[in-house]
């Protein structure tokens, strides 16, 4: 599991060096292959072990081809997806058309999400951050019904 915010910087060659405690786990997963592709909603990246990607792909690739909704984001998360590999430093070059995207300069911020990470520009991060923190909370009669139930 990849949990927390990490405060890390690209160098100037594009490389993010991903923190240390989540290498070795990294090398058992997958063998430091991991995806990057953009995230369709906000302007971040998702970081992917290989694995968990591979699982993602094949049940992006079995959406419907005729419905506008699926190819939109097979294209998006397919299109965009390129594989990288950590090197013997722990870093990972992030593709320029994925850094512009995400707008990724020298400060990164590095959110575990579980299965992956999110890769946001620590300023659109911290941003966005405030906004969600000032968003009045959902009536339960509209959360999903997982989050319903779920006790924290």
């Amino acid at each position: 599991m990849f949990r927390g915010l990490n405060s890390v910087q690209l160098d100037p060659k594009g490389r993010l060096a991903i923190p240390s405690r989540y290498r070795q786990p990294l090398q058992e997963l997958c063998a430091n292959r991991l995806i990057f592709t953009i995230d369709t909603e906000q302007a971040c990246l998702l970081l992917y072990p290989l694995p968990i990607w591979l699982e993602i792909e094949k049940k992006l690739t079995v959406l419907p081809s005729f419905d506008a909704q699926a190819r939109r984001i097979q294209r998006l998360l397919i299109g965009h997806a390129t594989e990288v590999e950590l090197d013997a430093a722990g870093r990972l070059l992030v593709p320029p058309p994925l850094r512009e995207y995400a707008g990724l300069e020298k400060s990164v911020a590095l959110i575990g999400q579980g299965n992956k990470f999110e890769v946001w520009s620590e300023a659109q991060w911290k941003q966005g951050r405030e906004t969600w923190l000032a968003e009045p909370l959902a009536e339960i009669e509209s959360l999903p019904d997982a989050l319903k139930n779920l006790a924290l």
